[in-house]
């Protein structure tokens, strides 16, 4: 049969490809469900680069990062361990914490590396680093790190040969492990709006000559740098690039201002977008676009300024979904997921298989074919049939365990969600979900001490069934429990 002929009847093409494709995860930061134009037909961003990916490739629906703020994430998409089975049981880490991965844990990095990948990561780390520092019993801060030194603990000493980010606990680009110019300046941004610049980021130091404004384009000429030495070096590579954006500091560069509909931070987006047009184009240039495997994703939904933008320009970052960042509700956690192989992937192919970030590692690990060994990935599912757009006759996952950013935790198994709290908001306070909002969605009141929703019939989790469903919270409490229990929620290897 011709390929035409498989194209047009649906089905996935067998074509001989490299047993070592190479493999981009662009991970963004904070970039809602309801922000990418595939996902919703009424963003008004435009995500044409984001969009052609769908057109392309794959677009999962069902997609979840397993935790609502980034650290425990990104642990979670390299190591393929839910972060809560760590020290760090709810929030983030700070710029003065030690490394969370611990050492002699495989990575997605390390397990490629292993097997003759040039490994990068370019962007945000946020899993922790340790620095020389100039008094050894004080405080990993800006002042007390010894810049003229090399980072003792960072992305190269957790699989990557080649890394390029941030020089936390402050503001300085960081080339695997040194700083290109020490962080001496001070700054203070307090003038403006926290929803903007964010609240930890409005003073500090900085090096001389940086700005917020340099760190998407900077980052994007390193990983299609990366991509283009890859390719001179003719070995198989893994880009795992982590813009910081469109997370707060907004700072879209003047060619972006007014591309959207959506304010500062719709330009922001729009930004993203064009990078991940770079990445592709990178990926072209290599002549490496039909044995590489892209993958778009978020690290959590948005952030909670998402309620000022719907009610000033009408866009719903999350979509139709509830909840926003650090939220158990589905807007905290699902994410937009794209992903193009061609001949691998079906193009223009929508798969609603339940997807969790931590599951990158035994997809990978099976599309690669590497056999991972029993203390690694405890968390995550071989979903390479759901990527690859084959035939699935019933659920991958079991389950999937959600993690709110003040430590409770959510249940999913098939069409029903347990918030194992008496609400899924994370935020609470002044970024708590609005009135005005709940009124909008019509969502109901209720007086239970945990919240049980059927996504199939009510996606948005307007109506609380826990009182009429008890054998089924008893249920999936347990096994939630048991999960929490048996430091694995995957099948053993």
């Amino acid at each position: 049969m011709c390929l035409r002929w498989i194209l047009a009847l649906g089905l996935a093409p067998v074509i001989p490809v490299s047993a070592s494709p190479n493999i981009a995860v662009i991970l963004a930061d904070d970039l809602g469900y309801g922000d990418v134009g595939a996902y919703n037909p009424e963003s008004r961003i435009p995500t044409p680069n984001l969009d052609r990916l769908a057109d392309e490739g794959i677009l999962l629906t069902d997609s979840h990062a397993p935790d609502g703020v980034c650290t425990p994430t990104r642990y979670g998409l390299l190591t393929g361990r839910y972060a809560w089975r760590t020290r760090l049981k709810r929030g983030v880490l700070t710029g003065s914490d030690p490394p969370l991965i611990e050492p002699g844990r495989l990575t997605l990095a390390s397990m490629l590396k292993g097997r003759g990948y040039r490994t990068a990561m370019v962007g945000k780390w946020h899993l922790g680093r340790r620095w020389p520092l100039i008094n050894e019993a004080g405080e990993q801060t800006a002042r007390n790190v010894d810049w003229s030194k090399r980072v003792l603990d960072g992305p190269l000493q957790h699989g990557f040969t080649y890394s390029f980010g941030l020089a936390k606990p402050a503001w300085a680009f960081l080339e695997n492990g040194s700083v290109l110019a020490a962080p001496t300046l001070r700054f203070d941004l307090t003038h403006v709006p926290a929803y903007l610049i964010g609240p930890n980021n409005n003073r500090g130091m900085k090096s001389p000559g940086f700005e917020f404004e340099r760190m998407l384009p900077r980052f994007t000429e390193e990983a299609a740098g990366f991509i283009s030495e890859s390719a001179s070096a003719g070995k198989p590579w893994f880009l795992y690039f982590t813009p910081l954006a469109p997370h707060r500091p907004v700072v879209p560069n003047k060619d972006f201002l007014d591309d959207s509909a959506a304010g500062l931070y719709g330009d922001f987006v729009s930004e993203v977008d064009w990078a991940v047009g770079e990445i592709l184009a990178a990926v072209g240039r290599a002549g490496a676009t039909a044995n590489t495997l892209v993958i778009v994703t978020s690290d959590n939904g948005p952030e909670n300024d998402a309620y000022r933008r719907l009610l000033e320009y009408r866009h719903a970052s999350m979509g139709s979904l509830r909840g926003v960042k650090r939220d158990l509700w589905e807007g905290g956690h699902r994410v937009p997921f794209l992903a193009r192989w061609p001949g691998r992937i079906p193009a223009g192919e929508v798969q609603d298989e339940v997807l969790c970030l931590t599951d990158l590692m035994a997809t990978i690990a099976a599309i690669v074919g590497i056999e991972l060994p029993a203390d690694a990935a405890e968390d995550s599912y071989d979903l390479s049939d759901a990527l690859l757009g084959r035939p699935i006759h019933s659920p991958i996952r079991e389950a999937t365990v959600h993690h709110g950013a003040r430590g409770g935790f959510g249940i999913r198994q098939g069409d029903w969600v347990l918030i194992d709290q008496p609400t899924g908001d994370d935020n609470r306070g002044a970024g708590a979900e609005p009135d005005w909002f709940r009124k909008e969605r019509l969502v109901r009141a209720h007086g239970q001490d945990v919240e049980l929703f059927n996504l199939k019939s009510d996606p948005a989790q307007t109506t609380n069934l826990a009182a009429d469903q008890p054998d089924r919270v008893r249920a999936m409490k347990g096994l939630l429990e048991r999960y929490r229990r048996s430091g694995r929620s995957a099948p053993a290897r």
